[in-house]
């Protein structure tokens, strides 16, 4: 979906709250993909995407090195990319944040049920059909049915059956704003990933190299929630082990967008802290200590004492990069 998850408004605005606090940031805005976009897969998202960003901030503030986020499938594409630069002894990113994301899919949850040999050739069909990608409403339709009581039939209920006005909520009216995705991409995600699962067992090859996810040895932060039913915490845990560096494992209440948007000002949950991912998670999380309140501070913690030295946060763009519009930018102004 849309970055905006991470800036819904002034009060539960992580970019916000991490700017107030000194960070300088920059978000990835991915364009919502049409038939022009058919053929871009992994690599394109990889070398037009994140290496790219890191060019476009080198040339902005003269910073080389940066610490990096990636957000559930976009975290996935930012393991991907550690363990790619890892290959090229390329070393921008000096730390990673890892949000509700999977890197080992044997124990993917629920999702696995609409990954098979099968349905995988049914869905390459229906994309080459509709254009060469996924429309955002057959990816919404997927999520919403691995949570049907709450993400379909209390609305049918409640509005169509009762005739009550839904209730504001910001979180479902993103959730709503669903994106497509590029035939290529979503092949190749579904079929390495949840269908042979080659990332976790070493066996992922991209852009001449073969990902190896111990030579990554950059600090990681990998954040799971608790009751996340697309990236499950036990799921996470298990590819937070495969990296060759230091990890920093948290387990977040709540579940995929709610565990992760769970601002200081108005913390609804709480999170865990323990030892470095090792064995089995349901041991890792007997041993943990469970904190009220946000993680954003946990996190902040960890991310600044990443940094060998503070740096000056600049106007982005730098007067180098001419901008392109204000924000939040033209991409996420198209439906999909």
């Amino acid at each position: 979906n849309k970055f905006y998850v991470l800036d819904l408004n002034p009060q539960k605005s992580f970019i916000g709250w991490a700017v107030a606090k000194g960070l300088t940031v920059f978000v990835v805005s991915w364009v919502n993909p049409d038939e022009r976009h058919a053929g871009k897969g992994f690599e394109s998202y990889l070398r037009e995407g994140v290496f790219a960003a890191l060019d476009a901030i080198e040339k902005a503030t003269g910073e080389h090195e940066v610490s990096a986020i990636g957000y559930c499938v976009g975290g996935t594409l930012l393991s991907i990319a550690l363990g790619y630069l890892a290959a090229e002894g390329d070393q921008r990113i000096t730390s990673a944040t890892l949000l509700a994301t999977q890197i080992d899919f044997s124990d993917a949850g629920d999702l696995k049920v609409f990954v098979d040999a099968e349905q995988l050739k049914a869905l390459e069909r229906r994309m080459e059909e509709t254009g060469g990608f996924l429309s955002g409403a057959h990816m919404a339709n997927a999520f919403n049915m691995l949570r049907p009581d709450e993400l379909i039939w209390s609305f049918f209920v409640n509005n169509y059956l009762k005739g009550k006005e839904p209730m504001p909520f910001d979180l479902l009216v993103w959730n709503a704003d669903s994106t497509r995705m590029p035939a290529a991409n979503h092949r190749f995600y579904l079929r390495h990933c949840y269908l042979q699962n080659d990332l976790a067992k070493g066996r992922l090859e991209i852009g001449g190299h073969r990902i190896d996810l111990t030579a990554v040895t950059a600090p990681i932060y990998e954040l799971a929630t608790r009751e996340d039913h697309i990236a499950p915490a036990r799921s996470v845990f298990t590819g937070a082990k495969l990296f060759g560096g230091d990890v920093r494992f948290v387990l977040a209440g709540s579940g995929h967008i709610a565990g992760v948007i769970n601002p200081p000002g108005k913390p609804k949950y709480q999170y865990w802290t323990g030892a470095a991912p090792k064995g089995a998670f349901d041991d890792w999380f007997a041993a943990s200590r469970e904190t009220a309140g946000s993680w954003w501070p946990d996190w902040l913690d960890w991310v600044t004492r990443q940094a060998p030295a503070k740096v000056v946060a600049r106007q982005p763009g730098g007067g180098v990069l001419a901008p392109l519009a204000d924000a939040p930018g033209d991409y996420v102004r198209v439906r999909a």
